[in-house]
């Protein structure tokens, strides 16, 4: 039986043991040790990485009494053997976890919510909650949770006896048997959990819930922690310092300019569509059917003015044609006055690579036929 040194002290990045067992396993092997801080796994956390007598550590699995390390190497047994952890893997992950525990149970005494799903990533937490929360009630917990951090409470991890657990109103996903691990934060919360933590809360750092949407009646949130969320912060400021240089206002102004920006845009994109409009017309009054039809080429513009030109066209005309843009990559408009273009629409996109539809009197999509290509469908199809 291994001695889990993780559950003595989950702080511990160095220790030694003597190897007692060692297994192939495939192409790798599996390396028992007398005592081990890898943890293995479980209540959501990833196993740990590191080396074991220098080899680098590819898994660690739990399996009844047995804690299995995969090596691509072998160990002889009775060998004693120095460990090391991968400190910064494993400590961002109790920061991640432990967090995880603040927020949860937080929410669990203000609004009764119970952790439906738990799933951590490398770099943040996703977890879901049973109940929905407004953007006001996220900000609060939020806030809250760091308050936890700021008073660096301590965590309390352990295995009570049978009837100390018995009276204890503590959170889990299932039911249990066996031995239960709590982890408690005191005033905030208690759940049974198997996985290292903290031991006080201002380890964590920082705790951010930067992301936050409805999911089956309650709330999926992403939780950062620690050197994550100041990383996230960091690139964040990054984002908002370069766009606060762009637009030449201090980063707490940059809503203002942004709104600005948007209205000038829109100025813009109205004033655009009247001239591209004005041009369609210019261009439907000079132009002469062939065959009772016209066809137009025009750079790129927006779909209405398109129309435009196509309506505009069909005054002239029993069928008309507008296409914008270049090889590869046109919007397409075909008008009628008669010819059920709807019945045709499948035999019409088949020819010009096209996605689109619409009614008897008129199709719109985009295609990607080259100009030749449409050129030569054109011809076949209204000659």
């Amino acid at each position: 039986m291994t001695e889990k040194l993780y559950y003595e002290n989950s702080h511990i990045r160095s220790f030694s043991a003597r190897v007692t067992a060692c297994e192939a396993a495939g192409d790798t092997y599996e390396v028992e040790l007398s005592a081990t801080a890898f943890f293995p796994g479980g209540g959501g956390q990833l196993c740990d990485g590191g080396t074991v007598g220098g080899v680098p550590l590819l898994s660690v699995r739990e399996e009844g009494e047995h804690i299995y390390h995969r090596l691509a190497s072998p160990l002889e047994p009775g060998r004693e053997v120095e460990c090391e952890l991968d400190w910064e893997m494993r400590f961002g992950r109790m920061q991640l976890h432990s967090a995880e525990h603040i927020v949860c149970g937080l929410a669990h005494r203000r609004w009764g919510a119970e952790n439906s799903g738990f799933h951590m990533n490398p770099d943040s937490v996703t977890l879901d909650l049973t109940v929905e929360l407004s953007e006001e009630e996220l900000l609060w917990l939020e806030r809250e949770a760091n308050r936890i951090v700021w008073a660096n409470t301590p965590f309390r991890c352990w295995f009570p006896e049978k009837e100390e657990l018995a009276a204890l109103p503590y959170r889990s996903k299932k039911e249990l048997t066996g031995d239960v691990r709590l982890v408690e934060i005191e005033g905030v919360d208690l759940c049974a959990c198997c996985a290292p933590h903290v031991q006080l809360a201002g380890e964590i750092g920082l705790i951010r819930l930067p992301d936050a949407m409805r999911h089956r009646g309650g709330m999926r949130i992403t939780l950062r922690a620690g050197r994550f969320a100041l990383e996230e912060e960091q690139k964040r400021g990054a984002v908002l310092g370069g766009l606060s240089s762009a637009l030449s206002v201090p980063p707490e102004r940059l809503g203002e300019a942004v709104e600005r920006l948007l209205s000038t845009l829109e100025r813009q994109k109205a004033e655009l569509s009247q001239l591209q409009r004005a041009a369609m017309e210019t261009l439907a009054r000079s132009a002469e059917p062939e065959n009772g039809a016209l066809r137009f080429f025009v750079d790129a513009c927006d779909r209405d003015a398109l129309r435009a030109l196509v309506n505009l066209g069909l005054e002239k005309c029993a069928l008309c044609a507008a296409f914008s843009g270049q090889d590869g990559a046109w919007q397409y408009i075909l008008g009628s006055r008669g010819r059920d273009l709807r019945a045709e629409s499948r035999s019409i996109n088949a020819a010009i690579r096209g996605k689109g539809g619409g009614s008897p009197e008129m199709l719109q999509g985009s295609c990607s036929a080259s100009r030749q290509e449409l050129e030569h469908f054109w011809e076949e199809f209204h000659g």
